[in-house]
């Protein structure tokens, strides 16, 4: 069952957090790996002369002091700071160098969020292995007018798929394989709650969210109810089915609603 709008995202939102937190305590998270357009800071301990903050490259190489240019496209922080020390020590410059590199821009990994969330935008991939929930929830997570299903737009296995993960289900049942690792380039997208429209003999005609399994009856009660003219004999459902179809069905009041239904109460005869 939906919640209502507001509850619905906040605890959707916190869902979203806490898998994340989860996620980053996990042993499998792999290094992230090192891409053009990453900005890096490079520090060597006691050694203020060998600080560096360094662009990579298109080609995926930076410029070291005493070391001249080093290749470190695709790996990882840890990898460059062993590589660093080892040609340093080589070198003969320094006995036992202690390097550390931080990211401080990550650029070459990013995927786009867009739609119903509170912040829209690009987000880098902070880490190889970043999930969905992650990525959404610093994103600002689904708004209360976003839908619970979430589309991806990924490239896996050499082709572009379309992947739509229910955020609900996911949490509710507790199945987080749902829960995909992101690959440079993902797009999501949220789209606007289902909906679904209500009018004639009723207190407040309009549109309204869609509740799962809501039913006619309750759709009527969302809108306040029938008015003093109105009647639950004979409400019609006005329903699209394809691009360009639209069937007028005689529902019963436990039928389902689904989206963009008109449902029209009649004025009573007597």
């Amino acid at each position: 069952m939906r919640f209502v709008p507001l509850l619905r995202a906040a605890l959707l939102s916190f869902a979203l957090l806490f898998a994340a937190t989860a996620s980053a305590q996990g042993d499998a998270r792999v290094d992230y790996k090192l891409g053009p357009g990453d900005v890096i800071r490079i520090q060597v301990f006691q050694q203020p002369d060998l600080t560096v903050e360094a662009r990579v490259s298109e080609n995926g190489v930076i410029s070291f002091p005493l070391i001249g240019v080093i290749r470190v496209g695709g790996m990882s922080p840890t990898d460059v700071e062993r590589l660093i020390a080892r040609r340093l020590k080589d070198g003969n410059f320094l006995q036992n160098p202690q390097v550390t590199l931080n990211v401080t821009q990550f650029r070459s990994q990013q995927v786009s969020v867009l739609g119903n969330v509170g912040k829209p935008g690009r987000y880098p991939l902070e880490t190889t292995g970043m999930r969905l929930s992650e990525v959404l929830s610093m994103a600002g997570g689904v708004t209360n007018t976003g839908a619970d299903q979430v589309i991806l737009m990924t490239m896996r296995d050499g082709r572009m798929q379309r992947m739509e993960i229910d955020l609900v289900e996911m949490f509710t049942v507790g199945d987080l394989s749902h829960d995909v690792p992101l690959v440079a380039g993902d797009v999501i997208y949220v789209d606007r709650a289902a909906q679904y429209y209500v009018y004639g003999q009723v207190q407040r005609p309009g549109m309204y969210p869609l509740d799962r399994g809501m039913t006619v009856a309750q759709a009527i009660a969302k809108g306040g109810g029938l008015t003093l003219r109105g009647t639950d004999k004979g409400v019609r459902v006005h329903r699209r089915f394809g691009s360009r179809t639209v069937q007028v069905l005689e529902p019963k009041l436990d039928d389902p609603i689904k989206p963009d239904d008109l449902v029209f109460v009649r004025e009573s005869v007597f």
